[in-house]
């Protein structure tokens, strides 16, 4: 959800060398990156169990714009390229199906604030809270003017704090940004119990206007959007092959798109296009969901307010009350958090690390609430996130033409950030990038990954040496 550790650390890379000589992967993976994807279902495509993708490209086409990848970021970037360039010719490519990666794997938190942007300068502080603030707005807005079949609550989720000393610091911290004009609210646990009753919790953190929503009927609920105004959907179609210039040559299975620009909206697959992999990596996160509760159910467990929460502990662990009473958790450990050698991006669920992981975040749920041990689960899942090395998102565009838009690395708050960066790119496109100069992250220079088999070394050095996981 919130972040990852700013770099790995001197205990980490000592520790290389050890970990080499016992857990060194096997040399085959030192090919390039395999081109796969999660097959699994999480509850978010669960609720689209009518929806069926789209025939993937066959022949030559030509564009003005090419968007690949069908999320949050690169629905949204057509929605609003398609609304202020009705001429444009438009086509967006996703290797599955929409909502297929994070946008319909993700723990279900809309949430304010950009990670890796601390709050010490009051004036980037309001600036922050605005923006991603106004981000929630347009999503809840979205959904109405479309009357999109979209399950979300925005009643306000927590961040749980786990120690008498964090309750106090965030109780300081909640003040500091009140005084600012934000309107957040320290429940300290008396305050707190009679509507969220979580065990292990010295107070909260109150954000009123987030939520949880259901990124998989969001985006899918787009398509006829989309669709009516003319842009051209292709799914079931990976982009092999990226050929830059002043005129953009892509390559598929069965097909070529020529166009003028092209949009990079894949995240934590980014990579098998060869591009920014110095930038950031695929972390997977494992979730599940329960069969949706009774109200007795609710009652025992002591849920009875606000749509979600995140904790404050190293092994972030988060978890989401849908409207339609699934309770959706993950993280809480290491074994919930998983990089896999060379960027791989699929996390088989019949693979012993995934049963680990699930098992691990079932027991992280029970520290929190023990009646959830009675609860039988409907859906398990793991979803890549697109992490930096030190949190910040990557905006901006690039290449000797600047036909290149991106907006990547959201490490672990793209429902919020992924459709504002959809509103990002139509400004630039549209030549008038004002709204977002002042972005720490706009087209800034990013501290470098190291490449394999350092980077695999390095994750692993870090998480079994300190006992943390990097915080997502």
């Amino acid at each position: 959800m919130a972040s990852i550790q700013n770099s790995f650390t001197a205990r980490a890379l000592e520790g290389a060398a050890a970990l080499a000589s016992t857990a060194w992967p096997v040399m085959e993976r030192l090919l390039p990156e395999r081109l796969e994807f999660d097959d699994t279902q999480s509850i978010w495509h669960a609720g689209t169990s009518d929806y069926r993708p789209r025939p993937s490209l066959e022949g030559s086409i030509t564009a003005d714009l090419a968007i690949i990848g069908g999320g949050f970021t690169g629905v949204s970037t057509a929605y609003h390229i398609a609304q202020r360039f009705p001429q444009r010719r438009i086509v967006l490519l996703e290797a599955t199906s929409l909502a297929n990666g994070a946008s319909g794997r993700n723990g279900g938190l809309a949430l304010n604030w950009i990670n890796g942007i601390d709050t010490s300068d009051p004036d980037l502080t309001r600036k922050v809270y605005g923006l991603t603030s106004a981000g929630l707005c347009a999503i809840r807005t979205l959904i109405e003017r479309h009357r999109l079949p979209v399950d979300h609550r925005f009643d306000g989720t927590l961040t749980l704090h786990t120690s008498p000393e964090r309750a106090e610091a965030a109780h300081a911290e909640g003040e500091y940004l009140r005084g600012l004009g934000i309107p957040v609210q320290f429940l300290y646990r008396n305050e707190l119990a009679p509507q969220f009753n979580a065990r292990g919790v010295y107070g909260a953190t109150f954000e009123p206007d987030t939520g949880q929503i259901n990124g998989a009927q969001f985006v899918r609920g787009l398509r006829p959007i989309l669709e009516e105004r003319g842009v051209a959907i292709y799914e079931q179609t990976p982009v092999l092959r990226l050929r830059v210039g002043r005129e953009i040559h892509l390559t598929t299975p069965r097909g070529e798109v020529r166009s003028q620009a092209v949009v990079l909206a894949t995240n934590g697959y980014t990579s098998k296009l060869g591009l920014f992999r110095d930038a950031l990596f695929p972390l997977h996160s494992s979730v599940f969901a329960t069969a949706p509760l009774t109200p007795a159910q609710r009652e025992e467990l002591g849920w009875r307010s606000f749509a979600g929460f995140a904790d404050d502990r190293d092994r972030i662990s988060y978890g989401s009350l849908t409207c339609t009473g699934h309770l959706v958790f993950g993280g809480g450990s290491n074994q919930a958090y998983a990089y896999l050698f060379n960027n791989r991006t699929r996390f088989p669920m019949q693979s012993g690390i995934a049963r680990r992981a699930q098992e691990a975040i079932r027991q992280t749920l029970l520290e929190y609430f023990p009646a959830a041990s009675a609860l039988p689960i409907a859906c398990r899942w793991s979803g890549v996130l697109g992490i930096t090395l030190n949190r910040q998102p990557l905006w901006g565009r690039c290449g000797e033409y600047r036909n290149i838009y991106y907006a990547l690395g959201y490490s672990g708050h793209g429902i919020t950030l992924a459709n504002l960066a959809g509103e990002f790119i139509a400004d630039l496109y549209g030549g008038d990038d004002s709204r977002w100069r002042w972005l720490p992250f706009y087209e800034r220079r990013y501290p470098p990954i190291p490449p394999e088999p350092f980077r695999w070394l390095g994750y692993q050095a870090f998480t079994r040496l300190t006992g943390r996981s990097p915080r997502v």
